[in-house]
């Protein structure tokens, strides 16, 4: 896997499994958009996260209608965001079940890299930003994963494209217990992915009706 897919991990793993579908989360756990570990993911937060992505993508485009190809171009940002939340906790519980740490100064030292080769500071928040809807506040969080990540799978003796890795996440994932709310789809633990549902009852509010852009 190229080394800069590789550091991103958590923003590029496929979504390609078949659906699942598992006990209704909206039911269980109103105002929930997802509950992971016993510990909710509300509406509001992902919501949240949402309009700190959009914002972020208004400020760096000056011109309306680069603004609304950004949005064209992000159509499944609920989603993918919702994603991005859940497969967070997967591996941080990965990571510390396999006692890994991370501290700031390593934050920072990847960081500092990560700079060098996008040019400085900008360049690197625009590339997180337009390749994986990582707003500039949510940087070093991120890459706090993206070392869990890589230390996780060195530990295993292997790296973060290969199976022993994603079996590990699995396991947390199970462990975890992730119940989605089905509105947004559901969770496979063997793919360590949101994946879609089809189902008569649940309204897909991503692409029907007029709505506010995500």
């Amino acid at each position: 896997m190229h080394r800069r897919r590789r550091t991103a991990l958590l923003l590029s793993a496929a979504i390609m499994a078949a659906p699942l579908l598992t006990a209704c989360g909206n039911d269980a756990h109103p105002g929930a958009a997802a509950v992971v570990g016993g510990q909710r993911i509300t509406v509001s937060q992902l919501e949240n996260r949402v309009k700190e992505v959009r914002a972020a993508q208004r400020a760096a485009v000056t011109d309306d209608t680069q603004y609304a190809q950004a949005i064209a171009q992000t159509g499944t940002l609920t989603r993918d965001t919702l994603h991005g939340m859940v497969l967070d906790r997967v591996l941080h519980r990965a990571a510390e079940d396999a006692g890994i740490t991370v501290t700031r100064r390593e934050v920072q030292e990847m960081r500092g890299g990560l700079e060098q080769q996008a040019g400085g500071a900008k360049g690197l928040e625009t590339a997180w930003l337009q390749q994986y809807g990582i707003p500039p506040q949510r940087l070093d969080e991120n890459l706090r994963l993206q070392l869990e990540a890589q230390k996780l799978a060195t530990k295993l003796g292997t790296d973060t494209s290969q199976p022993a890795f994603w079996a590990a996440l699995s396991k947390a994932s199970t462990d975890l217990g992730v119940d989605l709310n089905p509105r947004y789809g559901d969770w496979d633990v063997k793919k360590v992915s949101r994946v879609d549902v089809q189902a008569p009852w649940v309204r897909d509010v991503t692409t029907t009706g007029t709505r506010q852009p995500a």
